[in-house]
């Protein structure tokens, strides 16, 4: 009995030491929460030049974690997404600069607030005329379009007797206090802040005006232990000062003695180099020079910035269009060509720093002393181009002003328009207005500009970061330094560099371009030789299938003239040069993207031509030859098709001359042959009725040239 007392004795100890070892290593272990934040929310959480998210919320929570002995996994999925994913329980909690309100309560459960947001008057870093609100009189203010910041500035004009100005966004803010647009700027306060430990020049001054509080906030009900260990963590934090040391490691106020001169940061690239693809007609910011080299703002700005962070590029000027589907479908890792910032644009690329803050301007011709208001307007034709900030801003305005808008594709189809007068006035990017002035384009610009969108440097959405970084941090050097105004100020004040030639002159223009016009007359002939003789074999092959007995080779042969066929030319080049490499999985050179095109095109109509050369034949022939003994293949070799050559070759010489005509349409997809040649030698000198007139006869000479050879050919045959 007394064994057995014992034996039960002995496992109930063992059991209760058990328990007790298990719960110790339970509560030994940390627990792991998943917490949700935002992507790009500077400076409480973004990415820093090594792609680590940090920020005050990430290294609040990091800290709190340390101090409340628990692990936390980090998860940046956006504003949006974070809360969705709180609700969803997909998360346990978020913190993502979230103001606590009377609505999200109904939903949330949220800490102490960790930081009072609100609202803060900055000037330029040196003023000491304006302390405070009194001193703004007579002085100009600017904030961001629908901010806070712009309803406390309208509440208060009247009071104190400023004038306002609205941004779109921050960086419009910035440069307006740099070049004295604005005398002071409102925006949120640890924004500001975080641009002045940023280098932007700017101290803060006056009061902070009261705005929301931010707090850590987890699902209604749910996770009350991480509330108390975010708040017991907080206010751990803030009496060692721990909690001073993280805000003011990414706030200042600007007052503070600083070193200006921050060194910058060098980015190590990913790839041995890189491929930017640009547009190819677009002065002054890419275009080419007399010398047939490429430049402008942009090409200056991307190989100053590859020589100082150290990386290799390789220009594709390809077109505008043409860039933005060769980043979409990796032929190249990112675009500069004058790209405005989009909302609508950012859901599928990743865009720099603004290097560039553009506006829009009327110009008239030079001596038109009628206009010198958009009143004055009224009853005009207004010309701008589809698809741009201009084409908007006059569509915006017609009703209010009275005139018509008319729509060109180019910009140096605008010029012709107003000389000959077809428009009263055009409406185009400012800069492209001045540089086309410094070209001797007889114009004047009565009408001050408009502000206008910021260009930016763009990759594939979540592709290439680190070439983001590299661009940013070369920028911000290159502005530093003050060669970026530099590189501005060769292209917008002055125009391009002179030319060798005044080439407003036909013999001008033909002395300076006469060799590249050839090399697109040769690249032109290449792609019609090689395309047409590979076209003859693939259409010969398919117009004997389409006349053949077998049934089979006669449904192959339709299948495939009437998919070729039923393909647009352009849909064709493009599918080839942009769609295939997605599913090949490697990219197809231009030349060769081209030559593919042009063959499978032109093949698909000589089928037809072999086919229909061979039905010319009369039919009893082949009855005839067959009756005698002869097969087939024999009869079509030694009968049928020395008749049917003799009647395709006029189709065939027809045939040549379209493709040769095929190709301009290849200029979509980068080939410089000879129409895009002549485009991109307009884009420089603005001489389209010469340039295109040169090009109207090369292609005039050259096709009757190739019509009269062959009719000498075909008499021959004959």
């Amino acid at each position: 009995m007394k064994r057995k007392h014992f034996l039960l004795s002995f496992i109930v100890m063992m059991a209760s030491l058990l328990t007790f070892t298990l719960g110790q290593n339970a509560q030994a272990e940390e627990k792991t929460y998943n917490i949700g934040t935002d992507l790009t929310f500077a400076p409480f959480e973004f990415q820093d030049s090594n792609g680590e998210y940090v920020g005050i919320d990430v290294d609040l929570l990091h800290a709190i974690a340390d101090d409340q002995d628990f692990k936390v996994n980090l998860k940046p999925l956006g504003f949006d997404s974070a809360i969705q994913a709180v609700q969803s329980k997909q998360v346990d909690g978020m913190i993502a600069g979230m103001g606590i309100t009377d609505e999200r309560k109904k939903s949330f459960d949220f800490s102490d607030p960790y930081f009072d947001s609100g609202l803060q008057m900055a000037v330029k870093k040196g003023n000491d005329k304006i302390k405070g609100y009194e001193d703004l009189k007579g002085k100009t203010v600017a904030a961001k379009v629908g901010t806070e910041s712009a309803t406390f500035l309208e509440k208060n004009q009247e009071k104190y007797g400023y004038t306002i100005k609205n941004f779109d966004d921050a960086t419009g803010l910035y440069q307006a206090l740099e070049n004295g647009e604005a005398d002071a700027i409102f925006d949120d306060y640890p924004v500001l802040g975080y641009a002045i430990t940023n280098g932007q020049k700017l101290q803060l001054v006056g009061k902070k005006e009261t705005g929301s509080s931010y707090g850590f906030a987890v699902k209604k009900g749910q996770n009350k232990e991480l509330i108390e260990k975010f708040n017991a963590g907080l206010k751990e934090l803030k009496s060692s000062g721990k909690y001073d040391e993280i805000v003011g490691k990414y706030i200042s106020t600007g007052t503070e003695t600083t070193d200006t001169d921050s060194k910058m940061k060098k980015i190590q690239p990913k790839k041995d180099s890189y491929v930017i693809a640009s547009d190819s007609t677009f002065a002054p910011f890419e275009f080419q020079n007399s010398d047939g080299k490429y430049e402008g703002i942009d090409v200056d700005l991307v190989q100053r910035i590859a020589e100082l962070q150290d990386f290799d590029i390789e220009f594709k000027f390809i077109g505008f269009s043409s860039a933005v589907q060769a980043v979409e479908s990796g032929q190249a890792d990112a675009m500069i060509a004058g790209m405005t910032i989009t909302d609508e644009r950012e859901k599928s690329f990743d865009f720099s720093t603004p290097y560039f803050n553009s506006g829009i301007q009327i110009a008239v011709k030079k001596g038109n002393d009628k206009i010198h208001s958009y009143e004055d307007l009224k009853g005009e034709k207004v010309g701008a181009k589809i698809g741009t900030e201009s084409a908007d801003f006059l569509e915006a305005n017609k009703d209010k002003y009275g005139y018509t808008v008319k729509y060109l594709d180019t910009t140096d189809a605008l010029y012709s328009a107003l000389e000959i007068g077809e428009i009263d006035a055009m409406m185009d990017d400012y800069p492209v207005i001045g540089y086309g002035v410094a070209q001797k384009q007889p114009l004047a610009t009565p009408i001050p500009r408009e502000e206008g969108g910021k260009y930016g440097f763009a990759v594939k959405k979540g592709k290439n970061p680190e070439l983001i970084q590299m661009f940013n941090e070369g920028l911000a050097e290159l502005k530093q330094t003050g060669e970026y105004d530099e590189i501005i100020g060769k292209y917008v004040k002055d125009g391009s560099t002179e030319n060798k030639v005044d080439e407003s002159t036909f013999v001008g223009m033909i002395q300076n371009n006469w060799k590249r016009l050839l090399s697109g007359l040769w690249m032109t002939i290449q792609l019609t030789l090689i395309s047409f003789i590979l076209a003859l074999i693939v259409g010969v092959l398919f117009g004997l299938f389409s006349a053949s007995p077998s049934k089979t080779l006669r449904v192959i042969s339709t299948i495939y003239v009437d998919i070729i066929r039923g393909i647009p030319l352009m849909v064709l080049a493009f599918f080839i040069y942009f769609g295939l490499p997605g599913i090949l999985g490697f990219n197809i050179p231009v030349f060769l993207a081209g030559i593919i095109t042009l063959t499978l095109n032109a093949s698909a109509y000589i089928s037809e031509i072999v086919r229909g050369g061979i039905n010319a034949v009369p039919v009893g022939q082949m009855e005839a030859s067959r009756s005698l003994g002869l097969s087939y293949n024999r009869t079509m070799q030694k009968i049928i098709l020395p008749q049917a050559i003799k009647i395709m070759i006029p189709s065939f010489v027809n045939q040549f001359v379209i493709s040769l005509k095929d190709t301009t349409i290849l200029s979509a997809i980068g080939l410089i042959e000879l129409l895009q040649t002549g485009k991109i030698i307009v884009a420089r000198n603005l001489q389209s009725t010469m340039v295109y007139f040169v090009i109207a006869m090369m292609y005039l000479i050259l096709i009757t040239a190739l019509t009269k050879l062959a009719k000498v050919w075909e008499k021959k045959v004959k």
